[in-house]
């Protein structure tokens, strides 16, 4: 199986555009035909997949890194659009977020006005109280807008730091592979001059034995003529 980072990138780019095809359905659709609990529901359902859809952006950042230059310059364009498709939906989101918001308390000044004073004898406070329970909804849509925000920045934080520390790594990893390659540099020309030095030995033996064989020889020449034709 090809787990090249272009093989990896188009993975994920395609498990990203699924999510952002069900976070779309879900804020066109299902926001707008549902009420209530179940529109919260699906509102929840989506911070969850674009929470899911920006940890699949940071690893697009780190699977990019490893793509060759040749075609790395179609793929930075991918990722520029996927961004900008996850900002968009994100603020479409908080955007719908508050106007959920703003329907659950306008729907609740709406039924304060329907009441008669004989049906509810503390009209006054109850309006305050569905006024104070809309102004809570308000406010907890907006802490889970601002945890939401504050989980995707730690997400890019770390997505950043393993950037950074895949980017070490890979220095680390080419400064090893050039000193291996000086290394076996120096092993070539060591042994070239071991080499050399073995031939020399061997010439230089060689040399000795016709001297000692020459002056062998001479000796049993002298030798010959002292001793034989005395």
């Amino acid at each position: 199986m090809d787990e090249s980072p272009a093989v990896l990138f188009d993975s994920y780019e395609q498990d990203f555009r699924h999510l952002i095809q069900s976070v779309e359905q879900k804020l066109g659709v299902d926001a707008k035909d549902q009420r209530g609990e179940q529109r919260k529901a699906a509102l929840r359902k989506v911070e969850i997949e674009l929470d899911e859809a920006d940890d699949i952006v940071s690893q697009l950042e780190i699977e990019i890194q490893g793509i060759p230059k040749s075609i790395k310059g179609q793929y930075v364009s991918r990722l520029k659009q996927v961004k900008a498709d996850l900002v968009k939906y994100k603020k479409l989101s908080k955007d719908i977020h508050s106007q959920a918001a703003r329907a659950d308390l306008m729907g609740g000044f709406r039924r304060g006005a329907g009441s008669s004073p004989s049906d509810d004898p503390y009209g006054e406070n109850g309006e305050r109280s569905r006024l104070l329970a809309g102004t809570e909804t308000l406010a907890d849509g907006s802490r889970r807008l601002q945890d939401s925000t504050g989980i995707a920045l730690e997400a890019e934080e770390q997505g950043a730091d393993i950037l950074r520390n895949l980017r070490r790594q890979r220095e680390q990893i080419e400064n090893t592979r050039d000193t291996l390659q000086q290394a076996d540099t120096h092993i070539d020309r060591s042994s070239t001059t071991i080499k050399g030095m073995i031939r020399h030995m061997y010439k230089q033996r060689v040399i000795i034995s016709l001297i000692i064989a020459f002056f062998v020889i001479m000796i049993g020449v002298i030798l010959y003529f002292k001793l034989v034709r005395r």
